[in-house]
């Protein structure tokens, strides 16, 4: 597969483009990575664990330029930090901040192709920091922006973004074109395709990005602004995603009083933790419940800080559950088409489907739902808003 990849790379050079080459680990490298770890430490330190963690993508980048250069032209391998990815220092969830792409310049003005590791960039005291997983993406597009390419193609295993996971919605139709804006949605949603902050630096530096498949030559799904389409994205909703990768935590019997949401999710902002679906109950004599969600890899953490300030601020316990996913319907067009939500609730009732939270956005509907329920639940809605083989409603 190297190879073959090797081959497209120098095809493209030798249609005249300059281009630099992002690269991820290969396989479940990074699973067993952090399973080497473990195996020696609960909890290893943060540092050596992104260390430990950035040496999978960089054998991909060796191994990569190795390939290229048997096939003729001249090729060489960086690390995130020999390329000039800069981040917040932050390990295990680090952010670039900036890029310093003149070495990766030069070199492609010189005809030479750079192939950078993904996934890693330079902290503080020239550390390797570790982004979150799955942030080749973003190493790309921002490298991207960095040499100022006019677009950033992400070679994966389907052959573009679909209306829904092919792996469990067989009627799930490719897109051709999708705008930054409902891209952002689905991958915050469960759609794994592209990571959310890739598409977040794209969308802010105006960056074209095709996602298209690594074993053959199909179009891909552009990924664009919105005045740069027309027809297909004023469909009311274009596509359905979920995910199962959830968990929540509720704080229960706590006094309603200003200052209470403050109190709690201040100390996971400290920590770099997202949290998605917020749901307070209405004060009852005095007390209320606030539940949300989060990534269910960030669920032991937050019960860690969750607890104190829990205690401290009188509430009676803390619970969590990680037997939830999300699913949720997609679309530009919902800004403007009301009944959107009535459809969802309704085809999700009459698939006696239980909704346990709701979060919208203009132009994203979310639903919890039991896990156990998360797939069929993205069937039925992609069946109930007529998102096949044919261009969405």
């Amino acid at each position: 597969r190297i190879q073959a990849v090797a081959e497209r790379i120098v095809a493209i050079r030798e249609r005249g483009h300059a281009l630099a080459v992002v690269v991820s680990a290969m396989g479940d490298t990074t699973d067993e990575l952090i399973e080497l770890a473990g195996s020696i430490s609960a909890r290893p330190p943060a540092r050596e664990l992104d260390l430990l963690l950035s040496t999978g993508e960089i054998t991909s980048a060796a191994l990569m330029a190795i390939a290229i250069c048997e096939l003729g032209p001249s090729a060489f391998a960086l690390t995130g930090p020999q390329a000039g990815m800069l981040t917040d220092g932050q390990f295990g969830r680090g952010r670039i901040t900036s890029v310093s792409a003149a070495r990766v310049q030069a070199a492609m003005r010189d005809g030479r192709i750079p192939v950078m590791a993904g996934f890693q960039g330079r902290g503080v005291d020239d550390d390797i920091v570790a982004l979150r997983r799955g942030e080749s993406d973003t190493s790309a597009v921002a490298l991207a922006v960095g040499v100022g390419a006019d677009r950033c193609e992400i070679y994966t295993d389907v052959d573009g973004i679909y209306t829904a996971d092919p792996r469990c919605v067989r009627e799930a139709r490719k897109l051709d074109t999708i705008i930054y804006e409902e891209t952002l949605e689905m991958a915050k949603l469960g759609a794994q395709v592209i990571h959310p902050r890739a598409v977040e630096i794209a969308q802010q530096f105006d960056l074209p990005v095709v996602v298209r498949s690594s074993f053959s030559d199909n179009p891909g799904t552009r990924i664009v602004a919105r005045d740069a389409v027309e027809i297909e994205t004023t469909s009311r909703v274009r596509a359905v995603a979920h995910d199962a990768d959830v968990g929540r935590i509720t704080v229960r019997s706590v006094s309603d009083r200003p200052g209470l949401a403050h109190a709690l999710f201040q100390p996971l902002a400290e920590h770099g933790i997202n949290v998605d679906v917020i749901v307070q109950n209405v004060s009852d004599h005095g007390v209320t419940d606030i539940s949300f969600t989060l990534d269910r890899a960030d669920l032991e953490r937050a019960l860690e800080l969750v607890r104190p300030v829990a205690t401290e601020i009188g509430a009676r316990d803390v619970v969590a559950s990680d037997q939830l996913a999300k699913v949720s319907v997609v679309g530009v067009g919902m800004e403007t088409s009301p009944g959107t939500a009535a459809r969802m609730f309704g085809a999700l009732a009459d698939a006696d489907i239980n909704i346990v939270g709701i979060s919208t956005s203009e132009i994203r509907i979310t639903c919890l739902v039991d896990e156990a329920q998360a797939e069929r639940a993205a069937q039925v809605l992609h069946a109930a808003f007529g998102l096949g083989d044919r261009p969405a409603e």
